[in-house]
């Protein structure tokens, strides 16, 4: 198969792996910078062009949209849905998947167990908005934020208050979350491929530090899930749509609760922790798939 991998740069851990597994199994990667493409949208003959060449067909494309280009980087494969080419995650998914709020809406509306969350504009909201999440400490979030920047620990209801207005001084969208405390600076990375959690770490945030993301100086071991833990990481990637998903929970007190489900995972630290071949799996999903031309949420574009 010709399999194309959006990523802006070859060189990174993940893109090398899955250029390398699609490889050995004797399928054909390119890496394709999602930004260098432009598009004719016709609807006689649409086409993707990158550096004066029109892309010819590919089987499958392996999305790597940065957060920071969801925008563009989801009209491209946009652009590949509609010449039927597929897509490990599908554009819609990935939309979703990036609007923390609406995934959490989408979570809950289906049952999912989540931290308390609330959401407000008006900064005359936020001392009840407070109240509503039982007080003191809260864990506050830039909608727009990855790898924990934008996130904000806060210890008392004056720091809260704070925190929340300033951010909304700067127009910021944000959200306040209950502060998990029993889950002791760690959350669980499930990795999730079609309908089954492949593998799983535990991150553990450093000392004085309550991110437990590895960029931010956590570090990943191995893990065993329980049963509800792995239930709940499927279901969660399969209501946003997503083949492959990063899910996030912590263990509460009542029970596992999803904090993101990423629709970009990262493949270093789950494989390094885990010593799998997730990149290799990967491929094999699409050989799975790409063929029968499976699809999620086919007409929902």
């Amino acid at each position: 198969m010709k399999i194309a991998i959006l990523s802006r740069n070859p060189r990174l851990y993940s893109t090398r792996r899955l250029v390398e597994a699609a490889t050995q199994r004797g399928h054909e990667a390119r890496v394709i910078d999602v930004l260098r493409c432009y598009m004719n949208i016709a609807s006689h003959r649409p086409s993707i062009h990158l550096k004066g060449e029109e892309l010819g067909r590919y089987d499958a494309v392996i999305p790597r949209i940065g957060a920071s280009v969801t925008f563009y980087g989801t009209a491209v494969l946009r652009q590949f849905e509609m010449l039927d080419t597929y897509t490990l995650n599908e554009s819609v998914a990935i939309t979703r998947a990036r609007d923390k709020l609406r995934s959490l809406q989408l979570l809950s509306r289906k049952g999912i167990g989540l931290p308390m969350t609330g959401f407000a504009h008006a900064p005359d909201d936020i001392q009840d908005l407070i109240k509503m999440l039982g007080g003191a400490p809260l864990v506050i979030k830039l909608l727009e934020g990855t790898q924990g920047i934008g996130v904000v620990l806060t210890e008392t209801q004056q720091a809260a208050e704070s925190v929340i207005e300033a951010f909304m001084g700067l127009k910021a969208n944000i959200l306040a979350q209950e502060y998990i405390r029993e889950a002791g600076g760690a959350d669980i990375r499930c990795f999730v491929i079609g309908d089954k959690v492949v593998a799983s770490m535990k991150r553990q945030a450093k000392p004085g530090e309550f991110r437990s993301n590895l960029h931010r100086g956590g570090s990943a071991s191995l893990i065993r899930i329980t049963p509800e833990e792995r239930s709940t990481a499927v279901r969660a990637a399969g209501i946003l749509g997503l083949n492959v998903a990063g899910v996030d929970i912590l263990r509460s007190n009542h029970g596992p609760v999803v904090m993101e489900v990423n629709s970009s995972p990262g493949l270093e630290g789950i494989e390094v922790a885990t010593s799998k071949d997730i990149a290799g799996l990967m491929i094999q999903f699409i050989e799975r798939n790409a063929s029968l031309g499976r699809r999620r949420t086919r007409g929902q574009g």
